[in-house]
């Protein structure tokens, strides 16, 4: 069964519609890309997936959206458990207003992880090939320290920050560059251990050397969680796209292979926009 299904999936705003029809399988254990001109709908499929719409006043949705076979606009379901499974990475970072360590550690005291917790998680993940490439000497058991300090060091390993940051862990958060905090809130957002990692247009706010960073770390992680990228660079999704979902006027026009509908797109819609002659 596909991780995350959508089924006649339709969202409006008050009278106004922004997503109608859209039935989609997402690929599981891959990086899909939500591409399409800008008001498309791409973001709002992309909080769909998580309930971040509950936000917005007048929101109404019709249809699915499918986890694990389980409908997470049924009126029983665990929205806290649905943010724990689905974690998300806005288009600008915004720090929590404490230190870089306890932006870490928040997700999981506020879950409520006990230590055996974490050190059972930790034995997981370093049976992982993921961890094996991130990991140092530090998270192979011969450094002290308590198991929420291990959990903090492996989450900044996995976003690309530890070496960084690892001599003033203590310090703001704020302090960090723009970078620094979007890897930060990827590894805030993996540290509650999530199925999915939902980022809508993480890179744009970013010098092109952070973006690279972040992009780095997608490619890698993908070989774990299932990530869903929204973003308005073609080039971006060539270099990190398993799977791409084209979005015009709140349709989904075309999904497929990122190498099919990049490459040899089927609808002329796309076709259009994947050379160029609408953006």
């Amino acid at each position: 069964m596909p991780h995350i299904r959508l089924r006649d999936l339709e969202i409006r705003y008050g009278k106004n519609t922004a997503l109608r029809g859209i039935n989609v399988d997402i690929p599981d254990g891959q990086l899909t890309a939500i591409i399409g001109p800008s008001g498309c709908g791409k973001t709002t499929l992309l909080k769909s997936i998580n309930r971040l719409l509950d936000l917005y006043e007048e929101v109404q949705v019709r249809g699915e959206v499918q986890i694990d076979g389980a409908n997470i606009y049924d009126p029983k379901a665990d929205v806290l458990e649905l943010r724990k499974k689905v974690g998300f990475m806005p288009q600008r970072p915004f720090p929590l207003p404490m230190s870089i360590y306890d932006n870490i550690a928040f997700g999981p005291r506020m879950h409520g992880i006990t230590g055996e917790q974490i050190r059972v998680r930790i034995q997981q993940l370093k049976s992982q090939h993921l961890v094996e490439a991130v990991v140092g000497p530090a998270m192979s058991g011969a450094a002290p320290g308590s198991p929420m300090d291990l959990l903090v060091e492996h989450y900044l390993r996995l976003a690309g920050l530890w070496d960084e940051v690892r001599d003033r862990l203590r310090e703001p958060a704020a302090k960090l560059s723009v970078g620094q905090q979007q890897r930060l809130a990827l590894a805030r957002a993996l540290a509650v251990e999530p199925d999915v990692i939902l980022a809508d247009e993480p890179t744009s706010a970013l010098d092109p050397i952070s973006a690279k960073l972040i992009e780095k770390q997608f490619r890698l992680l993908k070989a774990t969680y299932t990530i869903v990228v929204v973003t308005h660079v073609l080039r971006q999704a060539r270099r990190i796209a398993d799977y791409v979902m084209f979005m015009y006027l709140g349709e989904l026009i075309e999904h497929g292979p990122a190498q099919q509908v990049l490459t040899a797109p089927r609808d002329e819609r796309t076709k259009a926009y994947v050379s160029g002659e609408i953006s």
